[in-house]
């Protein structure tokens, strides 16, 4: 990419509770780039997403961020208190001070102005995504992380939340980092997807789902319009630790594999998803 790079990961490991979380790992996110996180459960990609972010720190390796970087950040999920009397507008302002007409046009953005004297308890999985990814955009980001933003949405607007991502770099020429639980389907806008389990074990460009006639079968042209396949190609496997075994010849990796997380970095002792 011959844009201005915002973030650079170097080389990075962490070890957590005595397990090996990340294991020298490179990454790097230029303006109006996309890249996708992808892996199983436990592959290290949030740990990795927070050390982007600057909310955990390596035990080897360098991160550079650029002077004035402006953050913004979805988390997976968040869980707000049933009984918790919380609008949309106040969800969306409590980590970063805000005027009513702000919050109104960050909704607006993504779609989902009416909602902001909604409770928060009252509104759908699609909308809450919505307004968390509005949340992250009160911050005027220079660069976006996004972890799981389609996590609990059905498909349809899972559609929605994807051409929107890929609008709002159009629209802003943020850079995105998006972590990913489809280990082979992701938006089409893409330009970088990395394969991550401890350490990365491919990575390249997607490949347009218009090119394969099964998944055309599958989601039909409009879906196919959103969403990529990205082939593999591993020259080893994992154990169930997470250990490398070399020489094994690559094999798809199962899709659909989610874990939850939460705004704060976890205790140390605790494996990431």
């Amino acid at each position: 990419m011959s844009a201005e790079p915002l973030l650079t990961v170097e080389n990075v490991s962490l070890t957590l509770g005595g397990y090996l979380i990340l294991n020298d790992v490179n990454l790097q996110v230029a303006s109006s780039e996309i890249v996708a996180l992808i892996g199983p459960n436990g592959a290290g990609k949030s740990t990795l997403a927070r050390i982007a972010l600057g909310l955990i720190r390596p035990d080897r390796g360098r991160v550079w961020r650029k002077p004035g970087l402006r953050l913004g950040y979805m988390p997976q999920r968040l869980t707000v208190d049933a009984t918790l009397p919380l609008t949309v507008q106040r969800f969306v302002t409590l980590s970063a001070h805000a005027r009513r007409a702000q919050v109104q046009a960050a909704l607006a953005e993504v779609g989902a102005a009416s909602i902001i004297d909604a409770p928060v308890q009252a509104i759908s999985g699609g909308e809450m995504q919505r307004a968390l990814l509005a949340r992250a955009l009160l911050r005027e980001p220079d660069l976006l992380v996004l972890d799981e933003p389609v996590q609990g949405v059905d498909v349809n607007g899972q559609y929605e939340l994807y051409d929107l991502i890929g609008n709002l770099r159009q629209r802003r020429g943020c850079g995105i980092l998006m972590v990913s639980h489809e280990l082979h389907l992701v938006m089409a806008a893409t330009d970088h997807v990395l394969c991550l389990n401890q350490h990365i074990c491919c990575s390249g460009h997607p490949d347009h789902v218009a090119r394969d006639p099964a998944y055309l079968a599958l989601l039909g042209r409009d879906g196919a319009r959103r969403l990529a396949v990205y082939h593999h190609h591993h020259d080893h496997r994992h154990d169930l630790h997470g250990g490398v075994v070399a020489g094994f010849p690559s094999s798809p990796a199962p899709a659909s594999l989610s874990g939850e997380e939460e705004i704060k970095p976890r205790p140390t002792d605790e494996r990431d998803g």
